[in-house]
This record gives C-alpha cells, sequence and structure tokens, in this order.
C-alpha cells in the first residue's frame, strides 16, 4: 500500500485550469523531485496538499485513508482540515519565520499551541502542559543540532543568514512530525554558496528514511538525490520515472528542452 496516492487533481483559478489532472503515488521513504518551468503546477500542487488550496476535482489519500474528496470536501469540519493539514509539512521559498520570536520559539510554538488542544481534550500523550512543553523544548534541541544550528537556539530571525533561516524552517517543519515533508524550490532565495548547506540537510533527511516532495530547479541535486522524478507540464505530468531514466532517456520533447535549457544555465 502506498504512503500517499494523489488521483485527478484538478485546480482552476477562474478561467485558468493550473492543474488538469494530476496522479501520483510515493512509498514511505521515499523522495520525489517535481521539476518544470514555471508556471506549470508546482506550487499549486503542493499547495493542494498542504489543504492551503482546495482542488475542484480529485482525492488525497494517506496509508489508503482518503483525507480529501473533492466531492464531499464541503461536508469537511474546518477541524478535519486542520487534522489532515498536520499530515504535511510544508516549507517555503521565503522561510515564513516568525521575527518577533527567537529561533527555538519557532520551532516550539505551533507543537505547544498543538498539545495545549490536545490535553483539553483528553487526547495527548502528556499528563500535563508542563510535561508536554518540557518535551516539545528538548525535541526542539534535537531538531536544531541535526540542521547543525544548536548554537542559534536564541537568536532572532534578522540575525541569521538565508541559509541558516531555511534550516530552521525545516527544523520547524519537522517539529509536528508530518508523514510527508514538502519543500517549495527551498534554495530559490538563497546565494548560491548558501543553496550547499540547505541541500546537505535534505540529503541527511532522506538518509534517515523521511518521506518527501521537493519541488526544485537544482537539477542536479534532483537527479542525485531523489527516488522518483516528475515533470510537470502545463498543469499536467509529462513524464515521470525513476532519474536516470528521465535524465539520460527523456521521451517527451518538452522535458528534452527543458533540461537542455537547464543544464545550459549551470
Amino acid at each position: 500500500m502506498s504512503l500517499l496516492e494523489v488521483k485527478n487533481i484538478r485546480k482552476s483559478f477562474g478561467k485558468t485550469e493550473v492543474l488538469k489532472g494530476i496522479d501520483f503515488s510515493m512509498e514511505k521513504g521515499d523522495v520525489v523531485a517535481i521539476i518544470g518551468s514555471s508556471g506549470s503546477g508546482k506550487t499549486t500542487l503542493l499547495r493542494c496538499l498542504n489543504f492551503l488550496e482546495t482542488p475542484d476535482v480529485g482525492t488525497i489519500s494517506l496509508n489508503g485513508k482518503a483525507i480529501f474528496d473533492a466531492e464531499s470536501h464541503t461536508k469537511t469540519s474546518d477541524e478535519e482540515i486542520r487534522q489532515n493539514r498536520l499530515h504535511f509539512g510544508l516549507v517555503f521559498q521565503s522561510f515564513n519565520l516568525f521575527p518577533q520570536y527567537n529561533v527555538k520559539r519557532n520551532l516550539t510554538l505551533a507543537a505547544e499551541l498543538l498539545e495545549t488542544e490536545k490535553i483539553k481534550k483528553g487526547t495527548s500523550q502528556y499528563k500535563s502542559k508542563k510535561e508536554a512543553v518540557e518535551a516539545i523544548s528538548k525535541n526542539a534541541d534535537v531538531l536544531l543540532s541535526e540542521v547543525g544550528l544548536s548554537e542559534k537556539a536564541l537568536a532572532y530571525p534578522c540575525e541569521l543568514s538565508g541559509g541558516q533561516q531555511q534550516r530552521v524552517a525545516i527544523a520547524r517543519a519537522l517539529a509536528l512530525e508530518p508523514d510527508v515533508l514538502c519543500f517549495d524550490e527551498p534554495t530559490s532565495a538563497l546565494d548560491p554558496e548558501l543553496t550547499g548547506e540547505v541541500l546537505k540537510v535534505i540529503r541527511e533527511l532522506k538518509n534517515a528514511g523521511k518521506t518527501m516532495i521537493v519541488v526544485t530547479h537544482e537539477m542536479e541535486f534532483a537527479k542525485n538525490v531523489s527516488d522518483t522524478i516528475i515533470y510537470m507540464a502545463d498543469g499536467v505530468i509529462e513524464e515521470a520515472g525513476a532519474p536516470e531514466e528521465l535524465f539520460e532517456n527523456p521521451k517527451s520533447d518538452k522535458l528534452k528542452a527543458f533540461l537542455k535549457s537547464s543544464f545550459e544555465k549551470i
């Protein structure tokens, strides 16, 4: 059984159909890289998976259970949507850290709010808020160590480089223990010399068995790290397969032209 299964996802904005029937699945521990030109629908797909946009048609299933069905979505409560959103973590292009909080507070805030709500409902694994806060604090320390930023726990986002801010954003996404971690062009806002430190963290997450979807323009990175490449063009999956297949023997003329253009820029 696939961990994630996406069927016939369609999304329009006004009269513009951005996603025209997206189908793919992935197993636990897989890394899927999504490549394609600007406007191909990559970011919209990620936003649909994270319930930041609502597909007009289609289903999203996790571990065999449908967590989104466009036909019955109007009957889904806000609480159910919030719970379903927790299955996915999203790392944005522009970091989106809370500037008024230090690094560690950026990691612990959402987790504390979530556990406080669970404690009130009697569904938390912790007996008290104090116990929850202590555990969340320890987990934040571990995550900061994993992304190489233990010494920046009390720093504020404005005191960090772009690469450091993005690593904090990755740690923050991991703090809620999502089933699937999504990246939307995680290095696009970084200077070239800072890109490597973020890609290194993503490689380490792959080695740790994290399930990830990475929208990226870093072709060599996609080729070396992903288990599957999805090439999107004009709102559809034009071609998908193992990295060596797509990069060494692309079948689609659109993919051939895209790869030629991408590697000429390197």
